[in-house]
Parts: C-alpha cells; structure tokens; sequence
C-alpha cells in the first residue's frame, strides 16, 4: 500500500501544477516580488557569525574562528548563601541582572540565568582544600 501512495503522490502532484495559466504564474511573481517581513535586528545582531574567515600566508592556512558572544561573557558563581548567590564579585537575588543574564532561580547547589532565548545554569565547584599548613623548624 505504501509503494502504491508514494507512486501517486508525485503523480498527483504533477497533475495539480501542470494546468497553470499565465495569470495564476504573474500572480505568483508578484506574491513573490512583495516586501517580506524579515528577522529583527536585536535578533540578528545576537545570532553567531556562520563564517569561517580562512587567511592563506606563505603557504600556511590560518582559519580564524569567529568568537561568539558567549565566549566573551563569563560568570562564575561562587557562593549562595539562603537566596542570594555571590556572582561575579557581587551578592545577587532572583531577578537581578548580571551581564546581560537575568536569574531565574537559586537553589542550594546552583542558578539559572536566562538572557532572550539562552539558558545558563551555574553549578557550585567542589570546595578547595585552600588551607595553608606551617611547619615549625628548628
């Protein structure tokens, strides 16, 4: 049954488009030529670069990979503490703004950051054994 469907859909198909007229196909150029609305620019101006910018030196390729935004933003959370979190060099609570980064929520072991359509979660690293041991000489 379904070889017989998928020898009849392009068949019909075919039938459906091949009695055209002149005026339905200028129609269809003028629906075509009309101003689109296209993508904001707020939207474009976040999206990555899709470019590869490749550079050709003296028989040596050097491709240069475009950074994105998020490899310049960096946040690092270092302590929470009921329901602020220290982000930044800076004490924080739900709904304050860091870096472009809203927080979402702060829990015992992390936050969630949103910015537009991105999410970041920051997680608490393990603790350091930062203690210092002296040692008396004689």
């Amino acid at each position: 049954m379904k070889k017989i469907l998928l020898c009849i859909v392009p068949f019909y198909a075919t039938m459906v488009y091949a009695d055209l007229s002149v005026q339905q196909i200028e129609n269809m150029i003028q629906k075509i030529h009309l101003k689109r609305e296209g993508i904001s620019l707020d939207t474009l101006e976040k999206t990555k670069e899709p470019f590869v910018r490749i550079k050709k030196e003296d028989n040596v390729t050097v491709v240069e990979v475009p950074k994105t935004v998020e490899e310049d933003v960096k946040l690092s959370l270092h302590a929470i503490m009921g329901d602020k979190a220290y982000i930044n060099d800076g004490w924080k609570k739900v709904d304050d703004v860091v870096l472009g980064y809203k927080i979402m929520y702060i829990g015992k072991k992390g936050v969630v950051l949103r910015n537009g359509n991105t999410i970041k979660k920051l997680f608490l690293g393990k603790p350091k054994d930062d203690f210092i041991l002296l040692e008396e000489r004689e």
